[in-house]
């Protein structure tokens, strides 16, 4: 009796790259995305990364934003300046230091983050709900693993000083 290739470890082609496979995913699925983005809130995908992970760590430098969303620092500020100029977020100098500048939502900022991660979420939920419960909970587990391995790959790098393809996005 012959076994079918573990395609995942010996990979005979592209289309068998764990990589590849995971970015069909981002980029088929996040076009929905980009898409309620755009139409919605004319916000580019990295924009809404963006005000997403601002809207969870509110008042934070933008050194820390880059690192949280994995983004470089140029990027970032560029993006922050962008979300400024549509009235996303404010930057409010830091108390006890006003050299520096910490980042808030705006109430705009909120009421769109408010209006899209529902949104977004429902698309989540629709890549998943064909699973089951316990194959969700087995694919987060993997997931977790494979990212820990990835980690590991880059010898100890803090997350935020990687380069990013997603930047390009």
């Amino acid at each position: 009796m012959t076994h079918p290739p573990d395609r995942l470890l010996y990979p005979e082609r592209q289309a068998d790259f764990l990589l590849y496979r995971l970015y069909r995913i981002h980029i088929t699925a996040g076009r929905k995305v980009v898409q309620m983005c755009e139409e919605r809130h004319g916000m580019t995908r990295r924009e809404w990364r963006v005000l997403s992970f601002l809207a969870e760590n509110e008042g934070v430098l933008s050194s820390e934003l880059a690192e949280r969303a994995m983004l470089d620092r140029a990027r970032t500020s560029r993006t922050i300046t962008s979300l400024a100029g549509k009235r996303l977020i404010e930057r409010r100098p830091k108390p006890h230091d006003r050299r520096e500048v910490q980042i808030f939502l705006s109430e705009e900022g909120r009421r769109v983050h408010q209006d899209i991660f529902p949104r977004i979420a429902a698309v989540n939920h629709a890549l998943v709900e064909g699973l089951s419960s316990q194959q969700r909970q087995a694919l987060d587990a993997l997931v977790a693993h494979v990212q820990a391995q990835a980690d590991a790959m880059i010898d100890g790098a803090a997350p935020l000083t990687r380069d990013n393809p997603d930047d390009e996005l």
